[in-house]
């Protein structure tokens, strides 16, 4: 029996000075009926928290920690840096060096700018669109979240889905005039919208392997349409690639699928756990940035060295030979565990995978878009999560994130979760059970 004592004094203290307690709203654990474990530190696939339980962990900070917590490489790339300085708000080495591994790495990317945060990076490029086009109105689809900028949570995925929020109170009208939303995988629902208003979007945005409703794969196609009926009518393709970039392959997903999207946002693995977002593209486009051109976009912390550094390190382990096989085989190991104990059981779940990402969804119906995400049981799902971690197992706390597969992942650490979810589906039944 876990005992979260301080974790449970922390929270207390926290959500009379923060609000919601946490920093971002999952992390309130609302949804799966817990209070959050507060983490005390990291190592490998590891996280103990403040009481001293440790966990076999899955969200790795939401995805950057391909290599596992507390890389070796990483902390002393980050301490020969921090001999440095933290931060000059002037330029330093290391953004060039992480900024020419980005362009030799991802070929639509001819120049890039780095920006503290996926939604500054996906922010930034929607404004650069919208200025290179003269047009105003975007495209998203439903269940894809792009970070919290205005325009973005119309119909978003994420934290947005794990709430039930509609959007957000504080979001213009006038700015959700100009986002339409449609649903992901729809071939037919997009051609449509481009038939008719394609001369008037300025940029199509997408995830192009969907991790915030879950874990959508596109379906066989759809990458393709986006790309052919954008270059149809001038609009911009933006590639999302905050999650999928350097961890599904080492160029992202548009190496993965052969699409060329004309900009492209990261976040996450290219910061190697530090906070860093960046977003780049084709040079003719990239060169209507202040002060080459007139769009502007600005950051007192951008390319904060500490944050280059952890980069750089990262990068350079990912390049090592036969890197992306092991990841593979590693998350393979688990999808088909995972898979093996539903079936075990007579449990009702969905498993999508694409590289070290994966989604699990507790409905018996195909995953493919956002509508088929919101079929998954809910109740059973925070039970399930509730239950894992009892068994020290670190989940996100919500249907809608995808779990993230990292280097540091060990065999056992696969098959001890396989055991664990077993166990849980077992118990799990049709009827409400005591964690």
């Amino acid at each position: 029996m876990k005992i979260y004592e301080k974790s449970r004094n922390l929270f207390e203290q926290a959500q009379k000075i923060i609000p919601g307690g946490v920093n971002s709203p999952v992390r309130a654990c609302r949804s799966v009926g817990v209070d959050p474990v507060f983490i005390e530190s990291a190592m490998g696939s590891r996280l103990t928290d403040a009481d001293g339980n440790r966990y076999i962990d899955y969200v790795g900070s939401w995805g950057p920690m391909i290599l596992g917590h507390s890389h070796p490489d990483v902390m002393a790339a980050i301490g020969r840096v921090l001999k440095r300085g933290t931060s000059f708000g002037a330029p330093v080495d290391l953004e060039v060096e992480l900024a020419e591994m980005i362009c030799d790495a991802v070929f639509s990317v001819e120049k890039v700018r780095m920006v503290n945060s996926g939604t500054e990076a996906a922010m930034s490029a929607i404004r650069l669109a919208r200025g290179v086009t003269g047009r105003d109105t975007i495209i998203k689809f439903d269940g894809c979240y792009h970070g919290h900028a205005d325009s973005f949570l119309v119909a978003a995925g994420s934290g947005i889905a794990t709430l039930g929020i509609a959007g957000s109170p504080g979001v213009p009208d006038a700015v959700t005039r100009h986002t339409l939303s449609l649903p992901y995988n729809d071939m037919d629902a997009f051609a449509a919208v481009m038939k008719k208003s394609g001369d008037g979007i300025a940029a199509v945005i997408v995830e192009p392997v969907a991790g915030n409703m879950g874990l959508v794969p596109p379906k066989a196609g759809f990458l393709e349409m986006l790309r052919s009926e954008t270059g149809k009518h001038g609009t911009l393709l933006i590639f999302d690639e905050v999650m999928t970039g350097f961890r599904v392959a080492y160029g992202g997903a548009q190496s993965l699928y052969n699409i060329r999207p004309d900009l492209s946002c990261f976040g996450k693995i290219v910061g190697g756990g530090l906070p860093v977002g960046a977003y780049g593209g084709r040079n003719d486009i990239m060169s209507q940035v202040a002060p080459e051109g007139p769009v502007y976009q600005a950051g007192t912390l951008s390319g904060n060295p500490l944050a280059m550094a952890a980069g750089i390190a990262t990068l350079k382990a990912l390049k090592q030979p036969g890197f992306y096989d092991d990841l593979e085989a590693t998350a393979a190991h688990l999808a088909q565990g995972l898979s093996q104990a539903a079936a075990k059981t007579g449990t009702s779940a969905v498993i999508n995978r694409v590289g070290s990402m994966l989604g699990m969804f507790l409905t018996q119906r195909p995953v493919e878009n956002f509508d088929d995400a919101k079929t998954a049981d809910l109740e059973k799902f925070a039970r399930y999560y509730r239950m894992m971690l009892a068994r020290g197992i670190y989940l996100a706390p919500s249907q809608f994130e995808a779990l993230f597969v990292s280097a540091a992942h060990s065999r056992k650490d696969i098959d001890d979760t396989v055991a664990a979810a077993e166990e849980v589906f077992n118990s799990l039944g049709d009827a409400k059970d005591i964690d």
